[in-house]
């Protein structure tokens, strides 16, 4: 490029400037910063114009990134992974703003590990000794994620809370008409410990019934309050419920209500049975089997002290006893699972283009109500019996407490005579140890 001396220095300028502006271009750790002005004799030239074999040359701008390489939104938002997606917003709360803008904010650190401990609660190896408070909210997190309804995995984790807290996370338990919660969830309801009221009226649940057998068990001696309406139970039933009482003084011998109304097959034998309920303060046996009503009554009051009531009584009309724990919404899940799966297909109308041919009409199904729920039954035909209290008067008081006394008098008399005969004739004792337990009763101690 020829100049003239004077114009020597501008074109070095020129020069120098064309060289670190293509530099600068070239490089990759900058960006392009658009066109460059150059002023000459009072007035701008633009460099640019000059270099389009420099600008031919340069590589194009490279985008500027707010995320790394592999981060991309369409692919995040796209997952077909369910679990993926759910790990990505699980941290973050989302809510919206008055505007009605999209707002999120990070969780908490406790309630991060206490979703990811109730995703896991099956694999926890103990939870005794730890502290309630914590233990409710777990027990909430997982209720919410529904782990309770998971086969096997419910189960474990169930037990893991009932042996820890035991009537904190169910103290009463309502399964009213509710058969088939019974026979898909047995063993889930077999966990739960330290109930104090279990309604289980209009089961149909018979003699035989695993369930029935669990009663006598030593997680249930805490039940005070027993319904067993309308059950199709007999004799043989009753007598299998009171022998772990009768024999090895264990079971329901806490007992204070019991409902074993709508039975028929109950009968003054197995009345008998429930002489070994000792702390029974209310009874209802309407609607069973009964021949001689008056000598049944007259040995309830004799041996339970049990005095037959002529109004209806308040304590069995199926209101006291309702579902209450931690566990209370779990069985409204089981009973919406168990329905779903029962309930029948929608598609019916090949069945009923047969029966409009055939001239049949549509079967309409009708639900099982319990019985006397519907019939008013006079209160005369009521057999509903309750303790009286003791009056307050000091007479009576006095009278009872020298009947007591001369009791205790007599019980220790007896005690001291008894090893005396054992001495003299062991053979006839063993007999009559022998004579006041029945065959089938020592079946049943065989068979706990």
């Amino acid at each position: 490029m020829a100049c003239s001396l004077d114009l020597l220095p501008l074109c070095l300028a020129f020069t120098v400037a064309t060289k670190a502006m293509s530099y600068y271009l070239n490089s990759e750790n900058h960006l392009d910063p658009g066109p460059i002005y150059v002023r000459e004799n009072g007035q701008l030239h633009m460099v640019n114009l000059a270099l389009d074999g420099v600008r031919s040359s340069l590589q194009k701008p490279r985008p500027f990134r707010l995320f790394p390489k592999g981060f991309s939104v369409e692919l995040c938002m796209n997952r077909e992974d369910d679990t993926a997606q759910k790990e990505k917003t699980d941290h973050f709360i989302f809510t919206y703003t008055r505007e009605g803008n999209l707002r999120y904010s990070a969780k908490s650190l406790f309630s991060l590990v206490l979703g990811f401990i109730s995703d896991n609660v099956d694999h926890i190896d103990s939870l005794i000794g730890f502290p309630e408070q914590i233990a409710e909210k777990l027990f909430s997190a997982a209720e919410a994620r529904q782990k309770f309804t998971e086969p096997g995995a419910g189960l474990r984790a169930l037990q893991k809370f009932t042996e820890a807290y035991g009537s904190l996370v169910l103290c009463s338990l309502c399964l009213r008409n509710r058969y088939l919660v019974i026979s898909e969830k047995l063993e889930e309801i077999k966990s739960f410990r330290e109930l104090t009221c279990l309604d289980l009226s209009c089961c149909k649940l018979g003699d035989e019934h695993e369930l029935l057998e669990h009663l006598t068990n030593e997680a249930l001696s805490s039940v005070t309050q027993l319904h067993l309406k309308d059950n199709c139970l007999s004799d043989a039933g009753v007598r299998k419920m009171t022998a772990p009482v009768r024999v090895m003084k264990r079971g329901l011998e806490n007992l204070t209500l019991l409902d074993l109304s709508c039975n028929p097959e109950i009968t003054d034998a197995g009345i008998g049975y429930l002489f070994s309920f000792r702390k029974l303060n209310c009874l209802d046996i309407s609607g069973t089997g009964l021949k001689d009503i008056k000598a049944v009554k007259h040995k309830l009051q004799t041996h339970i002290g049990l005095v037959h009531s002529k109004v209806p009584l308040k304590e069995f009309d199926h209101s006291n006893c309702k579902t209450e724990g931690w566990a209370d919404q779990i069985v409204l899940q089981w009973e919406r699972v168990t329905s779903e799966a029962v309930k029948p297909r929608e598609t019916g109308e090949p069945r009923t283009a047969a029966q409009h041919f055939y001239g049949k009409r549509a079967r309409t199904e009708v639900p099982v109500k319990c019985p006397l729920a519907d019939t008013h039954v006079n209160s005369s035909e009521k057999l509903q019996f309750y303790k009286e209290k003791a009056p307050d008067c000091h007479g009576p008081l006095l009278k009872r407490e020298a009947v007591s006394s001369q009791e205790s008098k007599k019980s220790k008399k007896r005690a001291f005579e008894e090893p005396e005969k054992e001495q003299s004739n062991s053979s006839q004792s063993a007999k009559q140890t022998y004579v006041c337990l029945a065959v089938e009763d020592w079946d049943l101690l065989n068979s706990y």
